[in-house]
């Protein structure tokens, strides 16, 4: 126990590095952002239906939401969980590309946010592009949670207030990760024609988001044909048809099993079947084994029938704290027996068994065509009461608001530069003045502060004496303090250059020490001096050797006694 706890008390400290490491890539970041020049944020001057940059004015349009989440159907139906994540609107601390330029943050970890914003005027898409574009930067990157945006019905029940994960929304668009899970969702609520009811379609096959530090920028295009483009940084990664790539299909098949059909009793949808007219042949031994004994084997000239597979470990001692009365007769705990290494066995000698040349099985009757199948039956179809064929479900149902309602383990997500509208071109045209100026910057920072190969933080193990002498000494004597608060010999074991280190520094002090005292006016003194240095750092190696000797002795010593316990027990 002393051994793993000196060894995990070394990792820790090791990881000290590391932190070390976290603080001097912030600093070189800091260094690396004046170097790069950044552009300076202005705000655009296109128009659309919604465009949002988060100005000074951002809170007389955006509101969060402080309801009660609605966990009914799920698995946590009997909790209860608020909406109780903070928002901000602040420039990124992470890779910072753009000076001036603010985005709506995440600021709680392990938390439920929601927040929205009314549109100036209702949203209809019918008959029109829907042009759906917004920057997302995970400056702590994204390990489980979603950063996706809702686009919200407009409904006389719309309240910034109770904004919540059970609020109408027409489309969810954003990335989502958790896990394995890594997709940009493209959701649509369908409303059936016939019923008035709302289902969600799922777009199947969703692309992948990007999990980085840097910006990135998502682009969902719907066209009035029912066409859609997905696009990622303003290329295209995803393409199709609302018509045929969602889940379950906007339209229901024209045509249903009937429920009430059922297979005949004499129905035949066996298609193959045991040859009846098939015969045992007569010298079809079903009961001959599948091995017997080979009677032409012979024992092994060198194999030593005399000898036991094991053997009491003869190097095994009786450990000094053994009790016989409360740990019982102490007996040692065996070990391989090495003489029947070299041989070719020990113990009795059996003859092998071998394959039966005669085992034939048990006897099946072969196959045939079954002269009765009449094929795999199925219901017949017919027409579906439920049909309906919606020829342009791009034809949205009116917007009148966007949100963000999310859970997520990582906190410190950015939204920015969002824009709602209908015209591709403008969507273009912004993500021009802001997202590619500052994604440029963001990828000369975060390259610069890749660290280079001469960089790389080192840990004790992996540092030369003449590469850096002052770091050296610094880190081997930290590690081996660190480890000799719990275990001095282990601390001499995993870190031996201190300990012989300072006794020849001792030694050599001592000899000087000595010839100053002499006056250095003889030749002999000085000779005594150097052999006796020697003798000295001689000796402080011998008592480390022998500090690591007795510990890894007493370790033996402990194992031996525990295998024997639990031999006995």
């Amino acid at each position: 126990m002393r051994l793993n706890s000196a060894i995990a008390t070394a990792l820790l400290a090791t990881s000290v590095y590391a932190d070390d490491a976290q603080k001097a890539d912030s600093a070189a970041e800091s260094s690396s952002t004046a170097a790069v020049e950044l552009p300076t944020f202005t705000p655009t001057t296109l128009k659309a239906p919604f465009l949002e940059q988060f100005t000074d004015d951002w809170e007389t349009r955006w509101r969060p939401s402080h309801a009660k989440k609605d966990m009914k159907g799920s698995s946590k139906e009997e909790e209860e969980w608020a909406y109780v994540g903070e928002w901000a609107v602040e420039e990124p601390y992470k890779y910072k590309g753009m000076e001036g330029d603010k985005g709506l943050v995440v600021k709680n970890a392990a938390a439920h946010h929601a927040i929205s914003a009314k549109f100036p005027k209702k949203i209809d898409p019918k008959g029109k592009n829907l042009v759906v574009q917004y920057e997302v930067k995970l400056q702590k990157g994204l390990e489980c949670g979603g950063a996706y945006l809702k686009l919200l019905r407009d409904t006389k029940s719309l309240h910034q207030d109770e904004f919540s994960n059970t609020t109408p929304y027409v489309i969810m668009f954003g990335p989502d990760k958790c896990g394995s899970t890594n997709k940009v969702h493209f959701i649509f609520n369908h409303k059936n024609p016939k019923t008035g009811e709302y289902e969600e379609k799922h777009l199947l096959a969703a692309p992948q988001a990007t999990i980085s530090k840097t910006t990135e920028l998502y682009t969902l295009i719907v066209q009035p044909n029912n066409t859609f483009t997905i696009k990622r940084g303003g290329e295209t990664v995803r393409e199709g048809s609302l018509l045929e790539q969602f889940s379950p299909a906007v339209n229901p098949e024209k045509e249903i099993d009937d429920p009430d059909d059922k297979k005949p009793e004499d129905w035949v949808d066996e298609a193959r079947i045991p040859d009846p007219d098939a015969k045992k042949p007569e010298d079809w031994d079903e009961d001959a084994p599948y091995e017997i004994v080979d009677e032409a084997a012979t024992k092994p000239e060198d194999w030593l029938e005399d000898e036991a597979l094991t053997i009491p470990d003869p190097d095994a001692q009786k450990p000094e704290d053994w009790d016989d009365e409360e740990d019982g007769d102490w007996v040692p705990p065996t070990v391989p027996n090495p003489k029947c290494a070299d041989a070719s066995g020990c113990g009795p000698w059996s003859k092998p068994m071998i394959k039966n040349p005669d085992y034939k099985g048990k006897w099946t009757a072969p196959y045939i065509d079954n002269p009765a199948y009449k094929g795999v039956w199925a219901p017949r179809k017919i027409e579906n009461p439920k049909y309906f064929e919606d020829k342009t479900p791009a034809d949205f149902e009116p917007i009148g608001a966007i949100g963000f309602e999310i859970w997520t383990m990582q906190n410190d997500i950015l939204f920015d530069n969002i824009y709602i509208g209908h015209s591709i071109e403008d969507a273009e045209k912004l993500a021009q003045e802001t997202f590619f100026k500052k994604s440029a910057a963001e990828k000369a920072l975060e390259e610069a502060e890749k660290p280079k190969v001469d960089d790389k933080v080192k840990s004790p193990s992996d540092l030369k004496f003449l590469d850096d002498p002052v770091l050296y000494v610094k880190e081997k004597l930290d590690l081996f303090l660190t480890i000799a608060a719990n275990d001095p010999v282990q601390a001499i074991k995993f870190v031996p250059e201190v300990p012989a280190t300072v006794g020849v520094l001792l030694a050599t002090i001592v000899a000087f020490v000595g010839i100053f005292t002499l006056g250095g006016s003889t030749q002999e003194p000085a000779k005594k001096a150097g052999a006796d240095t020697k003798e000295k750092a001689k000796d402080a190696k011998d008592k480390a050797a022998e500090a690591v000797s007795t510990g890894a002795e007493n370790t033996k010593a402990e194992v031996n006694k525990r295998a024997t316990r639990s031999q006995q027990s």
